[in-house]
């Protein structure tokens, strides 16, 4: 009897219990980075998660996929935030000197709370303005992502939030290159506003390859410094909800002080910014991050479905615009006085 009962906890393990849907979510992770390889100007995320909701409107999985489509959202998205830690060299983003700096502050800071405090106007609910207001600010699509694995947000919010995402900054890439010429700025400068307002990192490449090969540079490098945010952000975010479970004494287990997986990026920023590690190393590691973030994607996008994504009404559309001109204004205002 006791070994029937053991060999049956062995089948129920929910080790192998995840197999098949962890399977199926690498699988196309792996297809969205070989698609990125065809479609150079399209993130590797992006594909990921609309290949995701493809598949989730036009078949039903079976229910085996679940635990396996769970563990893809939850912690295959956390290990590819704390491998992002790799791709932010201290040095090179302390370099831009105090007043880009205090700029990416500006943008991140003010973008958020403006963001959110619109939202709330607008009357978009609470965790989709979070959604979009990091999404925006930050670091697009993984930022999305990292809230969502912090606050339990609905997947139709995030994708709702990453559709935005795309919609927005595919226009900033035209966009800040152009307002840089109107302001009369130098072509470094232009690297500047586009690195502070263009959403995505692969869309500020875009960018700042349309302004010219001297922005380029530097506008990833100002994206980076915005990237670093995210871990001080998600781990407030973090005490936020601890402070929140805390007023409500509902005697269940409350969220960590901070993320362990923030701990881990900024491990990883530590280990990128002491040259721990050869470069063979980091060039693998951004591979592996890239298949992480998209494999989560994909498990992200499984949770959408268009007839929830058309309830969602123009608010939200409404608040990505205004997100979006909030932290080009900043990013504008910044680097004209930065001069």
């Amino acid at each position: 009897m006791t070994l029937v009962h053991h060999a049956g906890a062995r089948r129920a393990s929910p080790h192998s219990a995840a197999v098949p849907g962890l399977l199926l979510c690498l699988a196309a992770g792996l297809v969205s980075v070989l698609l990125h390889g065809v479609l150079p100007q399209v993130s590797p995320l992006l594909l990921a998660i609309a290949l995701g909701v493809v598949m989730a409107n036009v078949r039903t999985l079976p229910e085996a996929m679940a635990p396996g489509v769970a563990v893809a959202g939850r912690r295959l998205l956390r290990g590819g935030i704390v491998l992002l830690g790799l791709s932010v060299p201290l040095q090179a983003v302390l370099a831009l000197g105090p007043g880009v700096l205090l700029l990416v502050v500006a943008v991140v800071a003010g973008g958020i709370a403006l963001t959110l405090a619109w939202g709330k106007a607008l009357g978009v609910p609470p965790a989709q303005r979070l959604l979009i207001a990091c999404g925006f600010s930050i670091c697009g699509a993984a930022a999305v992502a990292a809230v969502t694995g912090v606050v339990d947000a609905d997947d139709e919010d995030a994708a709702a939030a990453i559709a935005l995402v795309v919609v927005f900054g595919t226009v900033m890439i035209g966009v800040a290159p152009l307002l840089g010429a109107a302001l009369g700025l130098g072509v470094e400068a232009r690297g500047v506003l586009a690195g502070a307002s263009v959403h995505e990192v692969a869309q500020v490449v875009a960018a700042g390859g349309v302004i010219g090969s001297g922005a380029l540079a530097v506008a990833v490098l100002v994206k980076l410094a915005r990237v670093l945010l995210l871990a001080p952000v998600m781990a407030g975010i973090g005490l936020w909800q601890r402070r929140q479970s805390r007023g409500r004494a509902t005697g269940g287990q409350q969220p960590p002080l901070v993320p362990l997986f923030v701990v881990g990026f900024f491990v990883s920023v530590a280990a990128r910014s002491l040259g721990v590690l050869p470069q063979g190393v980091l060039d693998v590691a951004a591979q592996v991050q890239t298949l992480l973030l998209a494999t989560a994607m994909f498990a992200l996008g499984l949770g959408v479905r268009v007839s929830g994504l058309r309830r969602l009404g123009p608010r939200p559309v409404v608040l990505g615009a205004v997100s979006t001109a909030v932290v080009t204004v900043i990013a504008s205002i910044g680097v004209l006085a930065i001069g």
